[in-house]
């Protein structure tokens, strides 16, 4: 599937048409959908394969926003821990637990940290390490928004210049590698100023043809801020700009190309047969002029861009969450956070601050969403609900014979064990 079929307002109807068709006109068979489409499998893979709980995994990681990505490196790091634990594999990366991998700002990066094949064919980032680079470079990575730039001009970050702090940070990263060295289906967003238009960033449009193979470092350049970038073969030519500001929360783009490519997903018949685990990156509380007693609503330009943002990221939750139906409090994990105070993680560059500040929002309260009520606090942790994602995984991969909960081998999962928090192994080296 070619990097420019994926368009937003597809992907938007994608989603939002299995929303409608199975709430509003009362199907419940998600299969019902996706059955008519040309080349689709009549079989689910549980169908196809008695017995077993095989499902495509799917992560999607939101822009940086109010954490400026390290709540979601947070989580990530949390979930790699907890699937070496459960496996009994201190060498396990986030990349073997899943299909596909989609980013959009700094989440683009960490998906590509993670996703991407090194010398030896494996990524060489952890999930530590990734959130290591992301405390040691983020200020290279996303600089700060100017005063200037406070509205909705300011959602849009400067543009990186070659040989510049961040194209020296993004090449050390990656050197040469391209997105055919994904070692798994990736999706990276940005918006492009010359079609007016959402540009996703694709491994399978990469491997269809040269002119939608760009190097990683580019398009990590293009999602978490802008830069005027080419093909490898050199003509295709982006003008891109913030992935955040295009998609927030990039989960709709990767469900949608998994439903819609029966070429490397053949026995996808719904969203039934995903699993999808989505990190967010935190919402700030609402400024003073608005809360109880602030004297009214006064909502400046700031407010006014944040809202568009996040509001359009908590949509896609919304709709993404309802269209998994009976199956969204299993197959649909949605990890976020609400900020008191936003601007100490934009302010602190201590990283012991940091990874309390992290963790601290790991054990809120995860916030669901509800049908026709917005949301509500759940019951869990948003670490709880990793530990459950990982253990869901790790069934997946083992076709269903491992336990929630529990590991496949308890002696050998002691040697991947950390004391204390499993944040510890993302102290910097």
């Amino acid at each position: 599937m070619a990097a420019a079929d994926l368009d937003m307002n597809k992907v938007s109807y994608e989603i939002f048409s299995i929303l409608e068709s199975k709430f509003l006109f009362g199907y419940d068979d998600p299969k019902r959908f996706l059955q008519a489409t040309p080349g689709a499998s009549p079989l689910s893979p549980a169908a196809a394969a008695p017995g077993l709980s095989a499902k495509v995994r799917i992560l999607s990681v939101d822009a940086g926003g109010a954490t400026d990505g390290l709540l979601a490196a947070a989580s990530l790091v949390r979930l790699e821990s907890s699937l070496r634990r459960l496996t009994g594999d201190c060498s396990a990366r986030i990349c073997d637990f899943f299909d596909v991998a989609a980013g959009s700002g700094l989440g683009g990066i960490l998906v590509a940290l993670l996703f991407t094949g090194g010398p030896g064919g494996r990524p060489p980032f952890s999930a530590a390490d990734a959130f290591d680079f992301l405390v040691r470079n983020r200020r290279a990575l996303q600089p700060a928004r100017t005063k200037k730039g406070a509205g909705l001009a300011g959602m849009f970050r400067k543009k990186s210049h070659a040989g510049g702090r961040r194209d020296q940070v993004l090449r050390q990263a990656f050197g040469s590698a391209t997105l055919r060295d994904a070692v798994k289906p990736v999706l990276i967003p940005c918006y492009d100023l010359a079609t007016g238009a959402t540009f996703v960033f694709s491994r399978a449009g990469a491997a269809e043809a040269d002119g939608y193979d760009f190097p990683i470092r580019e398009v990590c350049a293009a999602t978490a801020g802008g830069a005027e970038i080419r093909s490898v073969d050199g003509r295709t030519v982006v003008a891109a700009v913030d992935g955040g500001a295009a998609a927030g929360n990039p989960a709709a783009a990767a469900i949608t190309h998994v439903l819609n490519n029966r070429a490397e997903f053949p026995f996808v018949a719904g969203v039934e047969d995903l699993l999808v685990v989505s990190l967010g990156n935190g919402e700030p509380g609402a400024p003073a002029s608005v809360a109880p007693g602030g004297g009214g609503a006064r909502w400046g330009k700031p407010d006014a861009a944040r809202i568009a943002s996040e509001g359009a990221a908590d949509m896609v939750d919304q709709a993404v969450a309802m269209s998994f139906g009976d199956h969204r409090s299993t197959n649909y994990v949605r990890v976020q956070a609400n900020l008191c105070d936003s601007g100490k993680f934009q302010s602190s560059s201590d990283t012991g601050e940091l990874l309390a500040m992290a963790e601290g929002l790991l054990a809120q309260k995860n916030v669901e969403s509800v049908l026709f009520w917005g949301k509500r606090v759940s019951q869990r942790t948003n670490a709880e609900r990793l530990e459950s994602a990982s253990a869901a995984l790790v069934r997946v991969q083992d076709g269903g014979r491992t336990k929630e909960g529990s590991p496949r081998s308890s002696s050998s999962s002691l040697l991947c064990s950390t004391s204390g928090s499993p944040m510890a192994a993302a102290s910097p080296r």
